[in-house]
């Protein structure tokens, strides 16, 4: 049985490939991938009890069964191509992955129809240091097809019994220089309280559950950031 099987993160180093196509006997479990991969990579085996595993672009439990033709991505912990893919909501709510700089006002912009009396913005960006560290650059990858149903998903469940009016997620992939910015949250309003609690709540959920990798680059070395994910929110 042939599946394609993806790696991100410090999976990818582990193993020494983004992807491949592997064979697995019949009625294997997405339990045996993984621990097929970590019987032939220490790495591997080291973080196996923190990865999770999806399956064609859905979080999926290790019980599940895989089938001819699936794909399968081993999602290191989240820490916190070259084209743009992007989704638009029927509200107008909008989520993006791009390796532009993001401009924070062009995606404000977008959201705003006249009714809002607040507009949030949230920045993230990439600080010069790592516990004293110097950092001289970072690079992000995804999982890019499931990061962005994930990203939409955020964004329905954070307006779910909110006031608010739209709301954007825009997070950069690739090389990033010290002081730019690599995610940004606009929420649209009627009133600030509401806006503030929405950007909030989207940038914590963000964090934990969406498959997106960094890679921070210093003078003396290269490391995979850490992080963890949100297991409640991804079952």
């Amino acid at each position: 049985m042939r599946a394609r099987v993806l790696f991100f993160g410090i999976l990818k180093d582990a193993v020494g490939r983004s992807s491949e196509e592997a064979e697995f006997p019949p009625g294997s479990s997405l339990r045996y991938v993984l621990d097929s991969y970590a019987q032939r990579y220490p790495r591997v085996k080291d973080i196996a009890s923190s990865v999770l595993v999806a399956r064609n672009q859905s979080f999926s439990d290790l019980s599940a069964g895989v089938e001819e033709g699936d794909e399968i991505a081993l999602l290191p912990p989240v820490s916190g191509g070259a084209f743009a893919p992007a989704r638009i909501a029927e509200d107008g709510s909008y989520y993006e992955l791009t390796r532009r700089p993001i401009d924070v006002r062009t995606v404000a912009a977008r959201l705003m129809t006249g009714a809002e009396g607040a507009v949030v913005t949230f920045e993230g960006t990439a600080r010069n240091n790592t516990a004293g560290r110097p950092t001289r650059f970072l690079d992000y990858e995804s999982y890019e097809p499931m990061a962005l149903k994930l990203m939409a998903r955020i964004g329905q469940e954070v307006a779910a019994g909110r006031e608010i009016g739209r709301l954007a997620i825009v997070h950069r992939l690739g090389r990033l220089l010290i002081g730019e910015t690599s995610v940004a949250i606009v929420v649209t309003a009627p009133h600030r309280r509401p806006a503030f609690e929405a950007a909030l709540d989207a940038i914590d959920r963000l964090k934990k559950t969406v498959p997106i990798w960094k890679k921070e680059h210093f003078a003396d070395g290269e490391i995979w950031a850490e992080g963890e994910w949100d297991y409640d929110a991804a079952r």
